[in-house]
């Protein structure tokens, strides 16, 4: 195995094409084939998937990536360290966020600062955000929990209660706020069993011996606050993501205290990462920094 071939590979799969990492690697998009041939010729394997029109990384080539990137993202950080470049953040930024209410700031900060850099940004509730990072699929991470582990660095956001929702015209609501008995009896809407939110909920319930059953369980905040909205029963969101519809009320909950806590998390091994440093520091706020998890 050679680290030119590993290169190649690598500039393939994090551009996304042949033609693209030959440009970024400064050879020819033939020369940059053959090396990739020769890897998975020698090893047998296939990398990448060739049969459509897009190239896309089979599951060992996925596999492989996950374990190269560090490798290629350390080199750059030698080579920055170095004076080589000192060149602004570029290419792609990938969140992954159980509601991308809480960054909105810091995307407004970050794409004035750095137009060239491409955002993606997908949807996943806590725990598949630690899955994400952990497995370098994802670059940065917003969880409803402090960071999960020293393995990551983060920034507050802010905290808010949870509170129940409904439309407005829905039949046996209480009047003001409600205890999570009054709202038991009610048909309930609940996130998936990802979420930080359902999980707060149940435990609270349980530790009231109370049994919050779902009516209906949907996944993400957005299709449960749809449901909701329909008429279709209650839901339970952090009152900070709750909105101002006209058509829905909020019901605060009365005898417990639940508090969702948001934060921005990266891998500690990653933070010098240019996108990943520039779009942490856009984040923080004037007071603060990034916090030991």
């Amino acid at each position: 195995m050679h680290n030119s071939q590993l290169r190649a590979f690598y500039h393939v799969a994090a551009e996304g094409g042949f033609s693209r990492a030959a440009a970024v690697m400064g050879v020819s998009q033939p020369a940059v084939s053959e090396q990739v041939r020769k890897l998975e010729q020698a090893h047998d394997v296939r990398l990448f998937d060739r049969s459509r029109k897009q190239v896309r990384l089979t599951p060992k080539g996925r596999e492989l990536l996950a374990i190269i990137r560090p490798m290629f993202e350390i080199e750059e950080q030698a080579r920055r360290m170095l004076g080589a470049s000192r060149a602004l953040p570029a290419g792609e930024l990938r969140i992954i966020a159980d509601s991308a209410h809480h960054i909105a700031h810091a995307l407004r900060r970050f794409r004035a600062r750095h137009a060239k850099v491409r955002i993606t940004l997908r949807h996943g509730n806590s725990r598949q955000v630690a899955r994400a990072l952990l497995s370098y699929e994802a670059d940065i991470g917003v969880t409803g929990e402090p960071a999960p582990g020293r393995a990551f660095d983060s920034i507050g956001l802010g905290s808010a209660p949870i509170i129940a929702f409904a439309a407005r015209d829905f039949p046996g609501l209480p009047q003001g706020p409600a205890t999570l008995r009054q709202l038991a009896r009610l048909p309930l809407v609940l996130r998936e069993k990802g979420s930080k939110t359902r999980q707060k909920l149940l435990r609270a319930a349980r530790k009231a011996g109370l049994a919050l059953t779902p009516a209906i369980e949907a996944e993400g905040r957005e299709a449960v606050r749809e449901i909701v909205a329909a008429g279709a029963g209650v839901g339970f969101v952090s009152e900070a993501e709750s909105g101002a519809d006209p058509g829905l009320v909020k019901i605060p909950l009365r005898g417990v205290s639940l508090i969702m806590e948001e934060r921005l998390i990266c891998l500690s091994q990653r933070r010098d990462v240019p996108a990943i440093r520039a779009f942490m520091a856009a984040a923080r706020p004037p007071e603060g920094g990034i916090g030991k998890a």
